[in-house]
């Protein structure tokens, strides 16, 4: 791949993922660059918000924190909750299929980056109720 466009992307530079919970930029999927084995992007919470427990089935999260803090559900190989308060730094491994939540409990902005493995699951969010497109750059 030499278009570099595609090989360096940042999240303004990409459609966004709106929901009334916060935002999912892809800056790694197979529509944006041509990846084929996972996708990503970046995650923006504001203060007070998080999402919901969902799950994607067939696939494995990894959740890092890159700024704020909040509370990281995952559920047991059981369907118990593991609830963990999270901060800069941290890497949650979500398991193929497994149950999850996060809630921004900072006094800001929480910002994550997402890496679901296969690519793929996170397009199935585009069938939730609040989700809208936004616009490379939009608010």
């Amino acid at each position: 791949m030499t278009d570099k466009s595609k090989v360096f992307v940042y999240p303004k530079d990409v459609s966004a993922f709106g929901f009334d919970w916060g935002r999912l930029s892809l800056t790694v999927a197979p529509e944006v660059n041509g990846a084929t084995r996972f996708s990503g992007g970046v995650v923006d919470l504001p203060f007070g918000k998080g999402h919901t427990r969902h799950n994607h089935p067939g696939a494995e999260e990894i959740i890092f924190v890159i700024s704020g803090n909040g509370e990281q559900m995952v559920e047991d190989e059981d369907g118990n909750p593991v609830v963990e308060k999270v901060g800069p730094g941290c890497t949650i491994y979500v398991p193929e299929s497994r149950f999850h939540s996060t809630l921004n409990t900072g006094d800001g902005p929480m910002q994550l980056f997402v890496v679901y493995s296969p690519a793929g699951p996170e397009l199935a969010l585009r069938d939730l109720p609040d989700f809208r497109l936004l616009p490379p750059g939009g608010k």
